[in-house]
Parts: C-alpha cells; structure tokens; sequence
C-alpha cells in the first residue's frame, strides 16, 4: 500500500471528529507513523505488522502500552486495530543524546519507577526478553538465511556467551528494553515513554545499559546513571555487569538490522550501514570493558 493509500485509510477511521488533517513523521527505522490533528486534538497512527523474526507482537505492544498509560508512562491509547494503534499525541521535546546526559537523574528515577510498578499493570501470558537468547536466535536465522555475515557468526556468539558469563543475577522486572533517546519525551513537566515494541520481563541492566550505549555516556556518566537508579555507589560487580551488558546492546542492535536487513522493506534505511556502525561501537566498548575490567 503505498502512502497516499495508507493516508486515506486513516482519514477514514471513526475516531476522527471534524475534517482531520493528516502528516508524516520520519525517524522510525521498522514502523510507519503519522500526526493527525482533528477538532478535538492531535493523535500519533502508528503502523506495524508482526515481526516473528524480531519477536515483536502488535497484540502484545498495543496492550503493554495501554498498560503503560494506566501506569502513568504513556499516552493514552484511542484505537486500535490489526497492525495499527492510535495515540494521543504529546506536545513534547523528543530527546536525544545530549538530553539523557543532561537528566540523567531524572531519567534514572523514571526508568526505576518503570520496572516497580508496570507488572501489576500488564495482562496475558508473560513476555521474557533476555538479550542474550535474542543474539542466539538472531544468529540461527541468519545462517538459515545464508547472510553474508555469516561467517562473523561464530565470533558474535562467542562474545555473547563472555558477556553473558559476567552478568550478576538480578530481580525479574518489567523492562522497556528499546530506551533509544527518542523513545523518551520531555513535556517540561514530566517524562513520557513511548514504543513498547520489545517491553517485557527481564532485569534492569539491560535497560540501563541500552540507555547508556544509545546515549554514549561514558563510564563516568554510566556510573552516575547506576547510582542514581540504585540510590547508592554501584557495586563493582554492577558496574562490570553494566559495561558488559553495554557491549552485548550493541551486539544485539548490530544483529537486529541484519536481520531486517533480510525481511524489512524500508525505503530510506540503510541497514547494512547501521548494522556496521553498531559494530564499530562495539568493537570500542569492548575495548573500553577490557581497559577496566581485563580480559572476559
């Protein structure tokens, strides 16, 4: 369907009152979305089919989001309806690197008051995101897929089994797991969160250390971001833990686009060029890891 058509299917949802008026906003790398504005307000269409090969579930984000709003995180849900959702829309700062660097309390206190209060929120059967299952399913389809990366395969899962060795057990929360900059809102009052495509159980590292990574906080800042998510010094198994679990965001991220690389259509994305940047900065927090902590 191409966008003039997607556009004049939304105009013609029966939630809109008045004459609405529809744009596009760019920046999502997976899923299409637009701005419509009617008489009664603005509202964010968000378009996705299911990904299997990414385990991304449309039922499951549309009800963590709605969960999301009851829980005080999210905007409000209006509709919904097979690979489509339809959101209010925030008039909002959406953040980016800098930002995270510059609230890095504020975010901390946030993302702590996430993972306390979203399970009791959430319905259905129970969603486990654990980043290192993810690169090993990763990895089985893109040998299944004969990808050029192939060959690096091996190696990729290598470095996940170390990473993974050096992670400390944690308690099971609800995690968003996607906390990329713009996935943050700043309304000048208070924070929001959006894109609830891989949010489930897991622990708070990898929610912290994916912030960390996709902000380039450095350890300093990273150390910053942990004490003020456990309210005292991180232990130096925590800060391991984390720098690890950084390098294993990176992996993963790096993995996900050549993964899309194979089933994603999506004009304008160069993800052979994303997949090779996420490794670039992995091969220097790996570096980083082994300056402070030693070889795995």
């Amino acid at each position: 369907m191409t966008e003039t058509d997607l556009k004049e299917h939304i105009l013609k949802l029966p939630v809109w009152q008045g004459t609405p008026a529809i744009e596009t906003l760019h920046g999502g790398l997976s899923n299409q979305s637009f701005k419509v504005t009617d008489r009664t307000g603005s509202y964010v269409v968000r378009l996705g089919r299911d990904y299997p090969f990414h385990h991304v579930s449309r039922v499951r984000e549309v009800m963590t989001t709605r969960a999301a709003h009851v829980a005080g995180f999210a905007p409000e849900v209006v509709h919904d309806e097979p690979g489509m959702m339809v959101s209010r829309y925030i008039e909002a700062q959406t953040y980016g690197a800098g930002d995270i660097s510059a609230n890095l309390d504020r975010i901390a206190r946030m993302i702590r008051s996430f993972h306390e209060t979203m399970a009791e929120h959430v319905s259905g059967a129970g969603f486990m995101f654990w980043v290192f299952h993810v690169v090993r399913d990763y990895a089985r389809k893109l040998t299944e897929a004969d990808s050029a990366r192939s060959s690096d395969l091996a190696g990729y899962l290598e470095i996940a089994t170390r990473l993974e060795a050096v992670q400390i057990p944690q308690p099971i929360i609800f995690g968003h797991h996607d906390l990329l900059p713009a996935n943050l809102l700043d309304d000048g009052d208070r924070l929001w969160l959006i894109d609830f495509e891989y949010a489930g159980f897991g622990t708070a590292m990898f929610d912290l250390a994916g912030l960390a990574s996709n902000a380039s906080l450095g350890p300093a800042q990273s150390e910053a971001l942990l004490g003020a998510y456990f309210n005292r010094s991180p232990t130096i198994d925590e800060k391991r833990s984390h720098a690890a679990m950084q390098c294993a965001s990176l992996l993963r991220e790096a993995m996900w686009s050549m993964v899309s690389e194979i089933y994603l259509e999506t004009p304008g994305v160069d993800f052979v060029t994303y997949a090779d940047e996420n490794l670039a900065h992995l091969n220097r927090a790996l570096e980083s890891y082994q300056t402070a902590y030693g070889k795995f």
